[in-house]
């Protein structure tokens, strides 16, 4: 495919679902950094923070065009719009470029991530960030790795990490300004933050969930995430050993990720936040 004076490669459908997936974020991501080397604009979305740039357009248009072409049974659902009806009863969601703020303002943390996922649940995940050239791929009948290096964060040393406490973890999280505003939020937010060691809030929910999966970081949750920034990752942790969970508090629901204890203890500081 071409897109300007950028291409990617078009994928072989012979490829099985962890290898297609694989490539998929790969050439996607890479796109995309090549497309904001040569210049890019961007037009704002809900706010100043939630923006969109033709680099995501065109990295979702190609994961569209060749997963129609590799798996055209298969349903797609792209964060960009792409609205596929399969018949296979799966679904790749798609999420071109996850962190777009950081994308646009010259962060190397963000990243293009992708989910493959039945009517039951996530079969898959894998994201991958161009610059610093990390690719966290896993499922549920796979492993979790980083650029094929099996990652042990929740088995190694008879599974330490997941029952270690929140309080010894660092926590990444992400809450727009606006919503720090409703106590209906920001109450349950404040109570999970507070029982935490420290704090991350980096921008890309799909790069910090393959840190819980590698061990960068402790645990992580956050509210109301659509598909395509919970799947992909949901899916990496879970296959590297790690917990997911998901609670609904003052009517949001928030998606929580880590070691068994800290998701256990993060579920119940932010049902203490509950006015119910």
């Amino acid at each position: 495919m071409t897109t300007g004076r950028h291409s990617a490669a078009v994928l072989d459908p012979s490829l099985d679902d962890y290898e297609l997936a694989s490539a998929l974020v790969r050439e996607a991501g890479q796109l995309a950094l090549l497309m904001r080397m040569a210049g890019l604009q961007s037009e704002q979305k809900t706010s100043v923070s939630d923006v969109v740039t033709a680099a995501d357009r065109a990295a979702e248009a190609y994961v569209l065009e060749q997963l129609q072409r590799c798996r055209p049974e298969d349903g797609i659902l792209g964060e960009e719009g792409a609205s596929v009806q399969g018949t296979s009863g799966r679904t790749w969601v798609i999420d071109p470029v996850d962190g777009t703020y950081n994308f646009l303002h010259g962060s190397t943390y963000w990243c293009s991530a992708i989910a493959l996922r039945d009517h039951r649940d996530v079969l898959l995940g894998a994201v991958f960030q161009p610059e610093e050239d990390k690719l966290w791929l896993g499922g549920h009948d796979r492993q979790a790795t980083i650029n094929g290096d099996l990652l042990t964060t929740f088995t190694a040393d008879r599974g330490r990490r997941n029952t270690t406490g929140v309080a010894e973890l660092g926590a990444a999280t992400y809450i727009h300004p606006t919503w720090l505003m409703d106590p209906m939020c920001a109450m349950p937010w404040h109570a999970a933050a507070t029982s935490a060691a420290s704090l991350r809030m980096l921008g890309s929910g799909s790069c910090d969930l393959g840190r819980v999966a590698d061990g960068q970081l402790g645990c992580w949750f956050q509210h109301s995430c659509p598909e395509w920034d919970w799947l992909p990752g949901k899916a990496i942790v879970r296959a590297a050993g790690g917990a997911v969970d998901t609670v609904h508090v003052n009517g949001l629901e928030w998606f929580i990720a880590g070691g068994t204890t800290a998701v256990r203890e993060l579920r119940a500081a932010l049902e203490s936040g509950s006015v119910a």
